[in-house]
């Protein structure tokens, strides 16, 4: 079985191992500061010595479809020319970078954003089909804002046509990869789902034909940016969704579109278990309670639930969640290692992977061919001169959150506490980064002795 140091090979592409950064929301936004913010972000994972970056999710249209406040949009030519200065960054330490591209549909801020909406009055969500009832009920008591457009079949084909173009744009801004976000409540989601999808055209009615779109979203990528680029896409099954929605994509019903994917040509795939709503599932955790006291955010709260009243609403609605979705070590290795077994193309797992033991455990039982983590780079964003260190480093003031993968107790954890008080903010626009004082404290001892230090041959980790 593979080590996490083993090189990976994804369509042509190298890693140089096997640990990889998932996507996270960089909040880099567009204007004039985006590619140093964007480099400022994602630089340090490579510089410590990740094989792979997956650059957070971006949009694919000019306007709408933003799930959170600064996401980047990489529609514009002009603006994606200018993030080479990223790429090459990343190539400068001997790292890849993928770039994920998203439309948010039914999950963007036009939905659930009251000062955005206030903002642009004459912006309408794209939908898959009319919205579920349960959401059209929020609409109706105004925690949510539906004015939905409905996409026809030629406007499916559009927006099919505008992945394909961010794509070439990405590629010709020296991008590695591209990666598309299949999950998470996106728009390929709302295509895949029966939750949302009950259309009565090609691209809807049987779990084939629900598939079509990311099937026709694959090959208007790789028409434009050829044979030899990994595309790579997110998969979701609903395993968690509310015992009263009646139609969500089962297990084996997502085990059934990894199957499809393979053979129509995707490179790569990541399986993830979570509901039909953004919710807790995706993260999963405690209830980040300093995150909702903080002062610094009761106004961005405010703006963006209409009101500090609504904000503590969803305040309550999120520690009923977090009650349900306790965190969960590896929570999607059921989902990976079934689609290990049918596919033929690599299979990445992510999701509440928090300790190097838990990591090699993965590979040596074929659960998966590469290792993502997202929240604990918040935390440590040097994270992999750990997670890659030597066999003494491994054990060494580095055990972060013990007990975290059931009754392990001993190698390198992440600082990581899975409080979630890093992504509530982000509903305000603010960045993703850790502010939980014993994380901090832990992550300063860690760089006073020297864990995130990078020798000066090309940043790979020191041995």
């Amino acid at each position: 079985m593979p080590e996490l140091e083993d090189p990976l090979e994804i369509a042509g592409v190298e890693l140089p191992n096997r640990l990889y950064r998932a996507p996270l929301l960089e909040c880099a936004g567009n204007g004039p500061d985006a590619v140093d913010a964007l480099i400022r972000e994602l630089e340090p994972a490579a510089e410590s010595g990740v094989g792979l970056v997956c650059q957070g999710a971006t949009i694919v249209r000019g306007k709408g479809g933003c799930a959170a406040p600064g996401m980047t949009r990489v529609h514009d030519p002009k603006f994606v020319a200018k993030l080479e200065r990223l790429t090459d960054a990343i190539h400068d330490h001997d790292s890849r970078i993928f770039v994920q591209l998203e439309h948010g549909g039914l999950r963007s801020m036009e939905t659930w954003h009251a000062g955005y909406r206030a903002e642009h009055p004459d912006l309408r969500q794209l939908a898959v089909s009319r919205p579920p009832a349960v959401l059209r009920a929020l609409d109706r008591v105004g925690f949510l804002s539906y004015d939905a457009h409905v996409l026809d079949t030629a406007e499916v084909y559009d927006l099919a046509e505008d992945f394909g173009e961010s794509a070439k744009h990405a590629i010709d801004a020296g991008y590695d990869g591209i990666h598309i976000a299949g999950a998470n409540m996106g728009i390929v989601q709302q295509f895949l789902s029966p939750f949302y999808n009950r259309r009565t055209d090609e691209f809807g009615g049987s779990l084939a034909e629900r598939t079509n779109f990311l099937e026709l979203v694959h090959d208007e990528i790789r028409k434009r940016v050829g044979p030899d680029v990994p595309i790579v896409t997110k998969v979701p099954a609903e395993t968690t969704a509310p015992p009263f929605v009646r139609k969500h994509l089962s297990l084996a019903d997502g085990v059934r579109i990894c199957d499809r994917l393979s053979d129509v040509g995707f490179d790569a795939l990541v399986p993830v278990q979570a509901s039909v709503f953004w919710d807790a599932s995706i993260v999963r955790g405690a209830f980040p309670a300093r995150a909702w006291r903080d002062e610094r955010f009761r106004e961005g709260y405010a703006d963006a639930f209409g009101s500090k009243w609504r904000a503590s609403m969803v305040a309550l609605l999120n520690w009923l969640q977090s009650k349900k979705y306790d965190f969960d070590p590896a929570w999607n290795r059921p989902f990976t290692r079934r689609v290990t077994d049918r596919v033929s193309v690599p299979v990445l797992a992510e999701g509440g992977i928090r300790t190097r033991n838990g990591i090699d455990r993965l590979l040596d039982e074929g659960d998966c061919d590469a290792v993502g983590m997202g929240r604990p780079f918040y935390a440590e964003p040097r994270l992999p001169a750990r997670i890659l260190g030597n066999g003494s480093e491994r054990n060494k003031g580095g055990e972060g959150n013990k007990g975290s993968e059931g009754d392990e107790k001993t190698g390198t954890a992440v600082v990581c506490e899975n409080c979630n008080n890093c992504t509530v903010p982000q509903a305000t626009g603010a960045r993703g980064v850790c502010r939980t004082p014993t994380v901090l404290e832990k992550r300063g001892e860690l760089r006073k002795a020297g864990v995130y230090d990078v020798d000066d041959s090309g940043g790979r980790p020191n041995r």
